[in-house]
């Protein structure tokens, strides 16, 4: 199981980015993934969760500004981030959820500036 993040950047509070995560090594017609946030301790924090079917579900923080959406036949499930604020800088990951302990990938890093 291969996760492949990218589209983090630099930007200023209330602006815009789109995550994106490849993944290989997952039947993606079956299987619920999630973004995830490194956070403060040692483990990661799930930030929002796409089931196969599409249903979505956010954490509070995240509920309005951020939309997890899938593409099963490009094996690809995006994050779009609308109105970040500074306390979003984090490095995102994506993995299977509930996680069941896959290697995770290099992650993306966000950064939002005041």
């Amino acid at each position: 199981v291969e996760f492949v993040e990218s589209g983090g950047g630099l930007v200023q509070a209330g602006e815009s980015l789109r995550l994106s995560c490849v993944v290989s090594g997952i039947i993606m017609e079956i299987q619920t993934l999630a973004w995830f946030r490194r956070g403060v301790g040692e483990e990661r924090d799930m930030v929002a969760n796409i089931t196969a079917d599409g249903r979505t579900y956010y954490i509070d923080s995240a509920k309005g500004r951020f939309t997890a959406s899938r593409d099963n036949a490009k094996k690809t499930i995006y994050l779009q981030m609308n109105s970040l604020k500074p306390e979003d800088t984090d490095l995102y990951f994506c993995n299977a959820y509930p996680w069941t302990g896959a290697d995770w990938g290099q992650g993306t890093q966000v950064t939002v500036t005041a």
